[in-house]
This record gives C-alpha cells, sequence and structure tokens, in this order.
C-alpha cells in the first residue's frame, strides 16, 4: 500500500494546492469583473451615451450661436417690425411683418420715398397698456434678442416726403403735391386715394422729415399732427431705420422700393429757396 508523506498531495487530488483550492487561487463560486455582463453590450451602452452627450453639446453650441447671431443682426443690422394699422395700405398691410435696415439714417442718408420706422418721441400714438399675461416675458425676450417682431405700439411707419429745407405743398391746381414747387406723381397711394384732403404748405425744419402714409384717407401722419400741436415734422434722430423687406406673409415676400423716379426731377431746397418760405402750418380740409 502506498501512504503519502505528510505535506503531499494525495493521488486522488491532482490540480489541487495543499489548501484545497483549485489552481490559480480562485476560490470556488467567485465571480469575475464583469461577468454576467456580455462586453459587447456594455460598449454599446457607452457607445450611445457618449453619441447622445456628443449631439447635445453641439445643439446647444448651434442654438447659442444662433441667438448671439440673432441680437447682433438686430441690434446693428435688421430689426423686424410688425404692421398694426392700415395706414400704409396697400404698400404695407396690416399684420405684415418687415425688415427695417438699421444702417439708415446713418452712415446711410435718407431719401424721398423711403418707408421708414421712427419711435413715437412726440406723442402721436395713444399709450398702450403693457401685455401682463403668465408668459409676455417670453415675447419680450423674443423681440429683445430679434427672434420675433416688435410689435410695440410706440413706433410707426410712414413715407418719407419732405427732406430738411424742402417745401411740401398739397395741392396745386392739378390736385398733385408739389415739393420744392415740383408736382409729383405718387403710385404708391391706395386706389382712389387723393394725395391729400387737407391742404398745406411747410417748409420742413433742419434734423427734421415730412412723412404721410400711403393711404392718405386713413392717416394720421404729418399733416395731422401739425396742425393739432405742431409736432408734425419727425426728426431725423427718431428714425429707427428704412424698411427694406415684407418678410411675412410669405405671399407677400418682396422688396420695399422708394420709387426714385418720382422724386427725380424735385430740385433742391436751395434751388427753390427763391420761391419763399411759407410758415410750416397746414390749413383747411
Amino acid at each position: 500500500m502506498q501512504q503519502n508523506a505528510p505535506g503531499d498531495p494525495g493521488p486522488g487530488n491532482p490540480g489541487q494546492d495543499d489548501g484545497g483550492q483549485p489552481e490559480g487561487g480562485q476560490p470556488e463560486g467567485a465571480s469575475t469583473p464583469g461577468a454576467g455582463v456580455p462586453e459587447g453590450e456594455t460598449t454599446a451602452l457607452e457607445r450611445v451615451s457618449n453619441t447622445v452627450w456628443a449631439w447635445s453639446k453641439e445643439i446647444v453650441t448651434i442654438l447659442a450661436i444662433a441667438i448671439v447671431l440673432s441680437f447682433l443682426i438686430k441690434t446693428f443690422l435688421f430689426r423686424a417690425f410688425y404692421i398694426p394699422s392700415g395706414s400704409m395700405e396697400n404698400t404695407l398691410e396690416i399684420n405684415d411683418r418687415i425688415f427695417v435696415n438699421l444702417l439708415v439714417p446713418q452712415p446711410f442718408a435718407l431719401k424721398r420715398g423711403d418707408v421708414v420706422v421712427f419711435k413715437d418721441t412726440q406723442g402721436w400714438l395713444a399709450n398702450v397698456p403693457k401685455s401682463t399675461g403668465p408668459f409676455a416675458w417670453v415675447g419680450d425676450i423674443a423681440t429683445f434678442i430679434g427672434l420675433a417682431p416688435d410689435s410695440s405700439q410706440q413706433h410707426l411707419v410712414k413715407r418719407v416726403i419732405g427732406l430738411p429745407g424742402d417745401r411740401v405743398k398739397c395741392c396745386d391746381a392739378d390736385g398733385k403735391m408739389t415739393i420744392n414747387g415740383k408736382a409729383i406723381t405718387e403710385p404708391y397711394l391706395f386706389p382712389g386715394a387723393s394725395p391729400s384732403d387737407t391742404t398745406f404748405d411747410v417748409t420742413v425744419p433742419a434734423g427734421h422729415l415730412w412723412v404721410m402714409g400711403d393711404h392718405r384717407n386713413d392717416s394720421e401722419d404729418s399733416r395731422a399732427h401739425q396742425a393739432a400741436n405742431g409736432t408734425g415734422f419727425v426728426p431725423i434722430a427718431d428714425v429707427e431705420g428704412r424698411a427694406v423687406v415684407i418678410a411675412w406673409p410669405l405671399d407677400r415676400l418682396g422688396i420695399l422700393g422708394n420709387y426714385p423716379n418720382v422724386f427725380a426731377d424735385v430740385p433742391s431746397p436751395a434751388s427753390a429757396a427763391s420761391q419763399g418760405s411759407p410758415s410750416a402750418i397746414p390749413t383747411g380740409q
């Protein structure tokens, strides 16, 4: 009979160490790291997570850039406005959205025929209560950064008819308005509207404009306010810019022209000075 020396493994236990453990020292029943989770599945989850995170960062970056660009464009180049009245029909209709070139009047000069947006610093408009709804701040922020048109009632839009020094008069024997003695034909007027139902003879002071709506029968413009309280001359400093594009609705998308041919033959104020300058007050109906 074979006898084992003390400490020798028995013949019936090959592959075991002195402590009776399997070779390698791993206790029976112990699990290895990652046991039970396939390696391919772990990698896929991590890949999806990384992809979602990368896309999220990219979307946030794009939105941030878009907001910054919108704010810069709105502040220095173009700004959107909303048309609330029919005083400029049919050139501009109620609910039109327009883009205004903020580089006019500086550094580009205003011209007769320009459609301009200006601040109401002279009280032409009645005070309109500010919206106080629970989400009114959303519209205010969107307007501030340029993502929504300015629907403020403290701006007006009219067409420039007289520049500083111009003598503007209506009407002559043919029913036309004259500028520095030259009669003009106005194709932008609302169909059937006369150049003015109110007679006036004014000279535009330095630093100011004489503005009128294209729908002359439905526009409280320079004529009405000059006759009422002498505020008909609009300070050039109040001009926000020149309206250049109708952006909405899409079926009215287009460029706003200033009809240079209408004013091409109008002489400069200096050339017309010899005609004399009357008092700047409209008279009669």
